[in-house]
């Protein structure tokens, strides 16, 4: 058995261990000055019925996660960083807040018996993770939903993950594409688009 690759962020964090903390701080800023840091959990939101089962994946700070609770669902989030995770517990209590690699994600494993509705992978969490791990992260979010759950991530492109291997990677992972947009706001797709939305469900 092969050593555990570190993701890229644990590699920015490695190098500045004030990273972390300068991350909480400024979403911390926006919310104080009243901007919108939520809109992608309303377009999940939108998305379940009250009640859903929600795992917020790369969490960060707990902002989705957060909202999403409030909004009546049962969220568990996982993230790598334990500074962040802390930041969520204290911001946003009410999920189950996790410290947990993607990669080798087994919620099961971790006392969390249920399959997902919902898998949210924001924030640009994909052009974090490392390189060699991105189809076992894949195939680990299709592997926590239930038959008719959905995942939805996305991601800026300049990330060094270009969107159509993402997309290649998705489908080896077993993951079919129902809609792609180019904003958490609904807007379509193109071939010029400089982010991806992207919302799957599990090929039968």
């Amino acid at each position: 058995m092969g050593s555990r690759v570190p993701s890229q962020w644990e590699e920015i964090t490695a190098a500045d261990p004030t990273h972390s903390a300068r991350y909480v701080e400024r979403f911390r800023d926006l919310a104080a000055e009243g901007r919108d840091i939520f809109g992608e959990a309303r377009m999940v939101d939108a998305m379940l019925e009250r009640g859903a089962r929600v795992l917020d994946a790369g969490c960060g700070a707990g902002r989705l996660g957060g909202y999403l609770h409030r909004a009546g669902h049962e969220v568990v989030g996982v993230d790598v960083d334990p500074v962040l995770i802390a930041a969520a517990e204290l911001d946003y209590p009410g999920p189950r807040w996790l410290v947990g690699d993607l990669t080798l994600l087994d919620l099961p494993g971790r006392g969390v018996s249920m399959a997902f509705d919902v898998v949210l992978c924001a924030g640009n969490v994909m052009g974090f993770v490392a390189e060699s791990t991105r189809r076992e992260v894949l195939a680990g979010f299709a592997r926590h939903i239930v038959p008719d759950g959905r995942v939805v991530v996305g991601f800026g492109s300049g990330r060094g993950y270009e969107f159509d291997v993402f997309l290649a990677d998705a489908e080896s992972a077993g993951l079919g594409v129902e809609v792609l947009l180019s904003s958490w706001d609904l807007r379509p797709f193109t071939a010029e688009s400089d982010f991806l939305v992207a919302v799957f469900s599990p090929v039968t």
